[in-house]
Parts: C-alpha cells; sequence; structure tokens
C-alpha cells in the first residue's frame, strides 16, 4: 500500500531550509526539495551558465547543481582591525538583486565558485569571517583608510570604498553601516587563542612559501651517485627531520657508515632499480649528519644479460597525498578557473581615461590575464611530475603553496577592480603598476605550480 502514499521522504536538507535568512544564507539543493518562500533558486549548468528561477521544487537536468539563498537583509558585526577587537562595524546587508546587463550576477559567481564543493553551505558566521578578513586586508595594503579620528569627509571616502569593495567582491549591497563597541561581545581568551593559531598557520603558509621559492630540491636523476664526496661541501639547508624518523634514528643509535655503503656496487638498470636508486641518493642527500644515519641495506649485485627477458616495468600509481593539500589545491584552482575569465570580462568594460600610455598598460594587463587563464586551463595534476612519475609529499605541499599565492593574487585583482571603479583619471597612472605587481605574484605562483620540481639554486658565498 505504500505506492499509494502521497507523502513523500523527508529530505536531509530540510532541517537547513527552515534556517535559510537566520543562520544560514545559501544551500545546496537536491531534486525534489522544494526552496520556501522569499528565496531565491540558482542552477548552474554543467558549463558553468547561471539561470535564476522563482522558489518551488526542484527539478533540474543531469549534470546540474542547484543553490538556494535567502536575499537577506543580514547583520553582520565586523572588526576592522585585529588588534583593537573590541572597537567594531555593524554591518546590514543584503544580496543585490539581479542585473539584466550582467551575463552572470557576482553573488551568483561567489557560491559557484568558492562554495561548490564545501558542503554546499554558506552561514552567516563563514560570510562574516570572509568580510572582515577582505576588510582587514584592505585596511592593511592602504586600500581603505579609516583613522582614528575619522572625519565625515573620510567616512564618506571610506563607506564608498567599503561598499564597492562588496558589490565587487562578493555581489553584496551595503545598507548600513554604523562604528558599534563590541567590548561586551568579545572574549578576549578566544581572542588570544584564536591569534595563535592563525599566527602558527601564517608561519606555516609563509615557510611552504619559502620551501617553493627557495627550496634546494631539484629533478631526481637515475644516473644518482651511490656515495657522497668526504670533502667537505656546501650544503643547503634542510627541514628538520620528522618525528618518526627521529625516534628510529635513537632507537638504532649513532653508528657510522659502514663499508659497504661507501664501496660502488653493481645496480640493476631495470627501471624499477633506477627509480629506487634515485630515491635513495634524494634521501642520503637531505640527511641532518653522517654520523645519525643507519646503515643503508644492502642490495644484491644484479648483472644484466642480453639474453635474458628484462621484467615488465609495472604501472605506478599516485602515492597517498595528504587530504588537506589536494582539497586546498584542487579550490584554489577552481576559483583560479572560473574567477580569471569574468575579471577580464570586466576589466575590458571599464571606461578608460584619455591618454595612450593608460591604453597601452590596460592592453597589456588584459594580456597577461588572458595567457593566466590559458595557464590554469592547462595546469597538470598536482600528484605526478609527468607520466609514470608520480610527485613526493614535498612538492605537493609546494605546489598547494603556489596555488595560494595565485589565489591570493586573484583577490588583489577584485580588491583592484574595486578600485578602479571608483578612481579619477589621476589615480589610473598607479593603480595600473598596482596592477602590474598583481599580475608578477599571479604569474609567478602560477609557473611554480606547473613546475613538477624547483630548479637547483647554487649556494652563493
Amino acid at each position: 500500500m505504500g505506492w499509494f502514499s502521497l507523502r513523500g521522504k523527508l529530505s536531509a536538507n530540510t532541517a537547513a531550509i527552515a534556517n535559510l535568512g537566520a543562520g544560514l544564507v545559501a544551500l545546496r539543493l537536491d531534486v525534489g526539495d522544494v526552496a520556501p518562500p522569499g528565496t531565491v533558486l540558482v542552477v548552474f549548468s554543467s558549463s558553468g551558465q547561471a539561470r535564476r528561477l522563482a522558489p518551488g521544487k526542484v527539478a533540474s537536468s543531469p549534470g546540474d547543481t542547484v543553490f538556494c539563498f535567502h536575499p537577506g537583509p543580514y547583520t553582520v558585526d565586523l572588526a576592522p582591525f585585529a588588534a583593537a577587537p573590541e572597537w567594531g562595524l555593524r554591518v546590514r546587508l543584503l544580496v543585490d538583486a539581479p542585473n539584466p546587463h550582467a551575463e552572470q550576477q557576482r553573488f551568483d559567481l561567489f557560491l559557484y565558485a568558492e562554495h561548490h564543493e564545501q558542503g554546499g553551505q554558506l552561514s552567516l558566521v563563514d560570510l562574516g569571517a570572509a568580510l572582515q578578513s577582505a576588510l582587514q586586508s584592505e585596511l592593511a595594503q592602504g586600500a581603505l583608510d579609516l583613522p582614528p579620528c575619522t572625519t565625515l569627509e573620510e567616512w564618506h571616502a571610506f563607506r564608498s570604498g567599503f561598499n564597492q569593495l562588496l558589490y565587487t567582491r562578493y555581489g553584496l549591497t551595503v545598507d548600513d553601516c554604523v562604528p558599534v563597541d563590541l567590548g561586551g561581545q568579545v572574549d578576549f581568551a578566544d581572542v588570544l587563542r584564536a591569534r595563535a593559531l592563525a599566527a602558527s598557520v601564517a608561519a606555516d603558509d609563509a615557510m611552504q612559501a619559502a620551501l617553493a621559492l627557495h627550496t634546494m630540491s631539484a629533478l631526481p636523476q637515475a644516473e644518482a651517485p651511490d656515495a657522497q664526496p668526504t670533502e667537505p661541501t656546501l650544503q643547503p639547508l634542510t627541514p628538520a627531520v620528522s618525528q618518526s624518523d627521529s625516534r628510529a634514528t635513537s632507537q638504532s643509535g649513532s653508528q657510522p657508515l659502514s663499508k659497504s655503503a661507501t664501496q660502488p656496487t653493481a645496480q640493476s638498470t631495470t627501471p624499477a632499480a633506477l627509480s629506487a636508486t634515485a630515491g635513495a641518493a634524494s634521501q642520503t642527500a637531505t640527511q641532518p649528519a653522517l654520523h645519525s644515519m643507519p646503515p643503508p641495506p644492502q642490495q644484491p649485485t644484479q648483472i644484466p644479460s642480453q639474453l635474458e627477458p628484462q621484467p615488465q616495468t609495472q604501472q605506478l600509481t599516485p602515492p597517498t597525498r595528504p587530504e588537506t593539500h589536494a582539497l586546498q589545491d584542487n579550490a584554489g584552482l577552481r576559483r583560479l578557473f572560473v574567477e580569471l575569465p569574468v575579471l577580464s570580462r570586466h576589466l575590458r568594460l571599464l571606461v578608460l581615461p584619455q591618454g595612450a600610455a593608460i591604453f597601452q598598460a590596460h592592453q597589456s594587463l588584459l594580456l597577461r590575464l588572458d595567457m593566466a587563464t590559458l595557464n590554469v586551463d592547462t595546469m597538470p595534476s598536482l600528484a605526478w611530475a609527468a607520466p609514470d612519475q608520480p610527485l613526493g609529499a614535498a612538492d605537493q605541499a609546494r605546489r598547494t603553496a603556489a596555488t595560494t599565492i595565485a589565489v591570493a593574487a586573484l583577490d588583489e585583482a577584485w580588491s583592484l577592480l574595486a578600485r578602479l571603479h571608483l578612481a579619477g583619471s589621476e589615480e589610473w597612472t598607479a593603480l595600473l603598476d598596482d596592477a602590474d605587481r598583481i599580475c608578477a605574484n599571479l604569474e609567478t605562483g602560477l609557473a611554480l605550480r606547473r613546475a613538477p620540481y624547483v630548479p637547483r639554486q647554487e649556494p652563493a658565498l
């Protein structure tokens, strides 16, 4: 008799749908879910094209992604300065109405690029954290100015830049913004704890970026020597040994190098043996000290014969990489792939002031962004250096750090676009110089992300 029942199955998004407009801004829906009244449905096709629909029951084609969001208004408290969390701004904002002249709405692009694979939800807390981070970054870089004793003219200038930033970057309209005292709402112990955690994360990111720019790793060679030279040579600084390696070293004790490790032995000429020899040579080159190395295992001597058939090379599989690196790299490349063409299109629509120099600089900027878009479209996989050559975990972390550099440049480019909308004729030269710096950072991040290994750098005296 269940065939004749009119009651459908309860959706997994039922509780989340009821929270839209309160603690939840946007939610990804499945086929059969019902969007409540007052919300907006956004359907993304497999090619990324978006269209807005009236609320109702979701019925989409295969390959489509459906988001539902409540336009608001929402009220968030932002701390413009991290050093003064008790002083804040109470911002009342809402999702901008659809622009009939725009090919794609900015808020729709924000959902599709940044929250497509993050659980499909955009909470008000996450949105407030993103807005606060963008505001603090703009104030730290000098793009916005909010002095302690702000005059009325300075406040209007700040409000104009802040409104344009949120509209250009997120597709949000600021309805009201007033200063507020957050001293009674701030737990300073939590602030210090979060600040220490953020400092540790920033230190890790800085270390990865430094390794991406200054690491001494080179492409592993198949003909790597088995023994290290005994003459004193200049060795670059290497990262600290992991805890498991130090524990294994302490258990084995300090042992000198055995005689077999210093005498060359005959090696097999199969590809598997060559890759093993290269891996052993690279591990030997990164040891911190010779007296703390355990003796290497003995390898049987194999003499290749022309009459014996060589064993077939087994198909290599990519090594297990940390999930955080893979997710961060995928999210960053997705943003670059989706947002760079839209950013270039918005820059083309700007009204330029008169002058051949500004026109040439603008055309050069568009050309560099087009080349960066082509670079992102042909970006290689994270886990592979070449066919049948999997990439190590350290190089994958370096590639992920390079993607972070490119994404940071993309965020600065959106901020620059907001300033170009409000800039006068005399400000374009300085802003285009800033655009040259942003493009250089973007190109550097993409070049480091594409390179499987960092070229060797000889130490300078």
